[in-house]
């Protein structure tokens, strides 16, 4: 039965186990035996409600998020099960590793969230390695019978983060350096100035998704580097699908960077940004990108800000917010709008100067 650990034994019997306790890291099981699945779920279901809070005595978050994470190993994407691992190592065991976690209490968790606040993490962060936790402790609470402190617990204000983007004349600037000076990385810098592409979905583009004929650019892929499953240090490059169902899209290719990509267009399975078979991870185009800013006596932004100024571009150009929203990959325009639409100084002045003393 799918998320049990119920199975047929050779006698024809089937099987279920439950973990009773957790000590040094190893895990006792409980056995039911039945002539059915149903039978041996219905025993399993009145031992969990039999048991209380205080039989766990040795039920520490630290061994409850490692059972967690097996549990949800098997459909969540290795880059999500990265991201899991970097936020529990570095907050949340080290916080309450070892306490029981039938133990652990509200007080102490808001106290967590001012020490993280005061450490300088920002509430967006903070507020995603509560929602992690949220997950651990519904778990526990669901297969264990305890008391989930993360019930009613208010989350952390987001505060909206000023983006720093480059001004009209900046952009111009930026724009004539790279198209003065033609190679792989002006390339990737123009596509993502015109198309709005993640770097991660940059790094992941080949040739192969770029359809000139058509004018059609297919975003099926990401490249990002994730720690390595049981080390604190080791980390790997590796190519997923993109960050949601939404982010699978198909973006019109603007006139302009045609003739561009003609010039360097390579084999199909070839890297569009290594013009090879193997591809340039993220933070090498991020350094790429960031010394042509600095070369040129541009404000350093992070590559993200093209992404941005593409998003806010197409707004002054008066895009469909919808059609906008659908380019990015974003799952409704309500992120457009909120996230990636800035208007700059110069236009909240053209605007308020079309007012006028009389009707």
């Amino acid at each position: 039965m799918k998320g049990l650990n119920i199975y047929k034994r050779k006698d024809g019997r089937f099987e279920g186990r439950i973990t009773t306790e957790i000590i040094d890291g190893k895990r006792k099981f409980k056995a039911f035996f039945g002539k059915t699945e149903e039978d041996v779920l219905s025993k399993m279901e009145k031992f969990k409600a039999s048991l209380t809070q205080p039989t766990e005595k040795h039920l520490t978050l630290s061994s409850v998020f490692t059972e967690w994470f097996q549990f949800i190993s098997y459909r969540v994407k290795a880059s999500t099960l990265a991201n899991y691992l970097l936020k529990s190592n570095k907050h949340i065991i080290p916080a309450f590793g070892k306490q029981n976690i039938a133990e652990i209490a509200q007080t102490s968790i808001y106290q967590f969230i001012r020490d993280k606040q005061n450490s300088g993490l920002s509430n967006r962060y903070i507020t995603d390695i509560l929602i992690l936790m949220k997950s651990v402790f519904k778990y526990a609470a669901r297969t264990y019978h305890v008391i989930n402190p993360m019930e009613g617990i208010f989350m952390p204000k987001k505060q909206k983060a000023e983006i720093r983007l480059l001004t009209e004349a900046e952009e111009q600037k930026l724009m004539q350096i790279v198209m003065g000076n033609q190679n792989l990385t002006t390339l990737g810098i123009a596509l993502a100035k015109l198309t709005g592409l993640r770097i991660g979905e940059l790094c992941s583009l080949q040739w192969e998704d770029i359809d000139l004929e058509k004018r059609i650019l297919t975003v099926k892929k990401t490249l990002q580097r994730i720690q390595v499953k049981g080390s604190s240090k080791k980390t790997k490059l590796v190519i997923t699908e993109p960050k949601s169902e939404t982010s699978k899209r198909s973006i019109p290719i603007p006139e302009c960077i045609i003739g561009f990509l003609r010039k360097f267009q390579g084999k199909a399975d070839e890297y569009l940004l290594s013009g090879s078979e193997k591809p340039i991870e993220p933070r090498t185009m991020q350094y790429r990108f960031a010394t042509i800013l600095k070369n040129g006596n541009l404000p350093s932004v992070h590559f993200h800000a093209l992404r941005h100024m593409f998003a806010s571009n197409c707004v002054k150009l008066g895009f469909d917010i919808k059609a906008l929203s659908e380019i990015l990959g974003h799952s409704g325009v309500e992120i457009t709008l909120n996230r990636y639409v800035h208007s700059s100084f110069e236009q909240k002045s053209e605007f308020m100067n079309r007012l006028k003393m009389t009707a």
